[in-house]
């Protein structure tokens, strides 16, 4: 049996998180797990894991500062085996543990210079400069650590380069939780969106989508926005009569809401960090057999239009372009059989292929092997 100590300091405990499913894989497989979180939720235990809490940050700047650094005293008060860290400002703090004794993973749930190269509040001499600093500092750690888990194969292919310790996990759901679908027949003439509300998430399109809709279908919006001033904007838009805005759910009215509609969407704009990710939401709605409208990049439609796993399982759109979204959702919602077939190709090829069982496997046999 293994002490395995997780460590975040920039994200809540949530078991839908790839952490949480990770910590809980271990745990079934009979290891000693603590997740230690920035929070201020304080400490409980919950499917058989501990959780630590270090007491939650206020503001950026605070996080990366002081929680890192109560984040990584926690973590050697518990002196686990095994370290490992899912937030890169937790990286000298992982060093700093190798010395005590520790082996030290870093779980890459982003590619973080990419995801710097597209940040639009920055000026572009800035992220550039940023980038590369970074890139630089993580070359430097991961290289040195026991080990590189990766969010995608992607981000798998950059680091094999720094750490051949390294493999993909991927956020893929658990297909048993979404499992309580209505009959099609029964369904309400609604699609959904699960997830964070933001301008870069394609909100603004989706409103507008709404205003061009030919069906009286309804957009069932679950999740908060981050932008409020963006928020004001949409509200006062047309579209917003076609929306209801369900606030943030939890996991199992999440999945109650996808049983109950007929689509799901996650048309993202094409930002350089999500041309290459696996968005869970999608692979939520195909576990809950609703087809996908999703943004039309390769990856993305290599699974959404069918690539021997069950055939096609939505729609690929131009997450820029509110017509063809609003044109995407009119279909669905007016051939009914088609969206079913969609669906049950969708909840298929998760159930054989884009599961959590899958990873689950890499995991354990990751760990065996350190």
């Amino acid at each position: 049996m293994l002490n395995i100590a997780h460590l975040t300091s920039a994200h809540p405990r949530h078991d839908a998180r790839i952490f949480g499913k990770q910590c809980r894989t271990l745990a079934d497989h009979g290891h000693r797990v603590t997740l230690v979180v920035a929070d201020g939720r304080g400490d409980e235990d919950r499917h058989g894991i501990h959780i630590v809490d270090a007491g939650a940050a206020r503001g950026r700047l605070q996080r990366m500062i002081s929680a890192t650094n109560r984040v990584y005293r926690c973590a050697l008060a518990l002196a686990p085996d095994v370290v490992q860290l899912h937030d890169p400002e937790l990286l000298p703090a992982g060093l700093l543990l190798q010395r005590h004794g520790c082996k030290v993973i870093f779980d890459a749930h982003e590619d973080v210079p990419r995801q710097l190269l597209g940040k639009p509040y920055l000026p572009p001499w800035t992220r550039r400069v940023l980038a590369a600093t970074y890139a630089r500092f993580e070359h430097q750690a991961c290289r040195r650590l026991d080990g590189v888990i990766t969010a995608t194969p992607f981000i798998r292919e950059r680091f094999e380069r720094i750490n051949r310790a390294t493999v993909d996990i991927n956020n893929f759901p658990m297909p048993e939780e979404f499992g309580a679908d209505l009959a099609w027949a029964d369904k309400p003439l609604q699609v959904c969106y699960a997830g964070g509300l933001s301008a870069i998430r394609g909100i603004a399109e989706l409103v507008r989508a709404c205003e061009l809709l030919q069906t009286p279908v309804r957009l069932q919006l679950a999740g908060a926005f981050s932008e409020p001033a963006l928020a004001a904007q949409l509200r006062a838009r047309p579209g917003w009569r076609h929306i209801d805005a369900l606030g943030q759910l939890a996991r199992g009215d999440v999945a109650a809401l996808l049983g109950a509609s007929r689509a799901g969407l996650v048309t993202l704009h094409p930002t350089l960090n999500h041309l290459d990710a696996l968005p869970v939401k999608m692979f939520e709605y195909m576990a809950a057999g609703i087809p996908v409208i999703a943004s039309d990049f390769p990856r993305w439609r290599a699974i959404v239009e069918g690539d021997g796993e069950g055939g096609a399982c939505g729609l690929c759109v131009d997450p820029g372009d509110p017509p063809a979204i609003a044109a995407a959702i009119d279909y669905l919602a007016g051939h009914p059989d088609i969206a079913r077939r969609m669906g049950d190709n969708g909840r298929r090829a998760v159930r054989t292929r884009y599961n959590w069982r899958s990873q689950s496997t890499k995991l354990i046999d990751f760990y065996d092997h350190l």
